[in-house]
């Protein structure tokens, strides 16, 4: 994968332990080097705690860390390697946890002042299955105000930054858990996905982003934005180190299937455009890693107006189930809202029944549809996000010469896999104007296998050509 601008530099220059020459370890460094002796979890908490230390007043990645509950963790990981019981690649690594993922004993705010002072009794379900695999809870990460925006900068907490120029957003929901690994404060981070909100974070802050299919990482636990497109997902420098995670966590993504893949390329959609400069990018990756690709050419998918339709079926389902979900909120205590927030929700309220049971119904023509598009593609391969970060605050963008509502660009290229429950795999594509771009891949679900073998090709086609530089 391509290379981004750099980020920000940790204040010790070595986080989550040591940097090997590229940049930060991998996972898989750091599990070879708690495992060699090289380090100890306890050692890689104190530099983890240090980078957070120091980069965290500009970026505001985290809402709480928890220094002791972490340092806790490490000792116990350590005594565990120790005597010989090891849990896995995880184990003693650094995590952080989106703000609307419960963790025991810390505050669980959703980025909202409706949730001042709350602590959460249990963990998610996803969170337990980071504490079976031996991995370090480090704190819980800024969320847009209950996941309900892909821009990160409507919180309680304030805006989560984005590390390759905090004058810019990080992308949400999910943007202080993209911000925190990008940054190299930990390797690894939870988010939620239920438009693109892990997917849009890791595009603009140059980091990778997997969103498996529906349900297959347990939501259980999970505030939810909206039940039945909600979806958990990882975020780590490398789909690598998303591959790592994702077997860690679920049994049945212990695959280490290889194959090749029939990769289609999708166009950006007429309603919201890309900007070319995204777009090439995006698609010399793919190319310069498997090769020329084609052009989907499947009907309906060689009509624009099938991504104009997927568009509207996706936030009528989202705006009905988000308008359920803060009823009660809404009437009762407005006024706690971000006002961006509550504008949209009030909105989705009124949204017609009838709207959200035709939209139900034309989620599963799509589903339909799509499953007869995998029939010839193994793959589907687009840019991730038509455009690079927006300053903070912007609401409206140009892109490739037209005015259009950020939200809806943002949006634009992810939300038709949450409609669809597809996996979904977002790896950095070269730089445009210094800042990062990413390359999406899709699949259908029991082939995720074939999203990281497409990405594997791609890192080694920038690998060699860092060594040809």
């Amino acid at each position: 994968m391509h290379p981004t601008s750099s980020p920000i530099a940790s204040a010790s220059g070595e986080p989550f332990g040591g940097a090997p020459p590229g940049g930060p370890p991998t996972i898989s460094d750091l599990a070879r080097a708690l495992r060699d002796g090289s380090t100890t979890a306890t050692e890689l908490l104190r530099r983890t705690l240090d980078t957070i230390a120091a980069l965290d007043p500009l970026l505001n990645a985290f809402v709480t860390v928890d220094t002791a509950g972490a340092e806790a963790a490490a000792r116990r990981a350590d005594r565990e390697l120790a005597g010989g019981a090891d849990r896995g690649p995880l184990h003693g690594v650094p995590v952080a946890v989106k703000d609307i993922v419960p963790v025991a004993g810390l505050p669980s705010t959703m980025g909202s002042r409706h949730f001042t002072g709350r602590v959460a009794p249990d963990d998610a379900a996803c969170v337990r299955l980071l504490r079976q695999a031996g991995a370090v809870v480090v704190g819980t990460t800024t969320t847009h105000e209950f996941a309900y925006g892909p821009t990160g900068d409507r919180s309680a907490n304030g805006a989560s930054r984005n590390p390759h120029d905090p004058a810019r957003m990080s992308g949400g929901s999910s943007g202080g858990s993209a911000t925190a690994v990008a940054a190299g404060m930990v390797p690894l981070a939870i988010g939620t996905d239920t438009g693109g909100s892990v997917r849009i974070p890791a595009a603009l802050c140059g980091v990778a982003g997997f969103k498996p299919a529906y349900a297959a990482i347990p939501a259980d636990g999970v505030f939810p934005l909206s039940r039945t497109l909600d979806h958990v997902g990882l975020l780590a420098r490398t789909a690598q180190d998303c591959l790592t995670a994702y077997r860690a966590l679920v049994p049945a993504g212990r695959s280490s299937r290889d194959g090749t893949a029939r990769v289609g390329w999708l166009a950006a959609p007429a309603s919201a455009g890309c900007d070319p400069q995204v777009a090439r990018a995006a698609r010399d990756a793919l190319e310069a890693g498997i090769g020329p690709v084609g052009d989907v050419r499947t009907p309906p998918w060689d009509d624009r107006s099938t991504w104009d339709r997927l568009r509207a079926a996706f936030s009528a389902v989202q705006g009905c189930e988000a308008a359920a979900v803060h009823a009660d909120r809404m009437a009762g205590d407005p006024g706690l809202f971000d006002p961006e927030v509550l504008a949209r929700l009030q909105d989705a309220a009124a949204i017609p029944g009838w709207k959200y049971v035709s939209s139900m119904a034309a989620r599963e023509r799509f589903i339909a549809q799509t499953g007869a598009l995998f029939g010839r593609y193994d793959v589907l391969a687009l840019p991730t996000v038509p455009i690079t970060a927006p300053r903070l605050g912007e609401r409206t963008v140009q892109v490739d010469g037209a005015p259009a509502r950020l939200r809806d660009v943002l949006l634009s290229l992810t939300s038709p896999w949450n409609l669809l429950g597809l996996p979904a795999l977002s790896v950095p594509a070269a730089p445009v104007g210094g800042l990062p771009t990413g390359l999406q891949l899709v699949t259908r679900p029991g082939s995720e296998h074939l999203l990281f073998t497409t990405a594997a090709s791609i890192t080694a086609s920038t690998s060699e050509h860092k060594r040809d530089d």
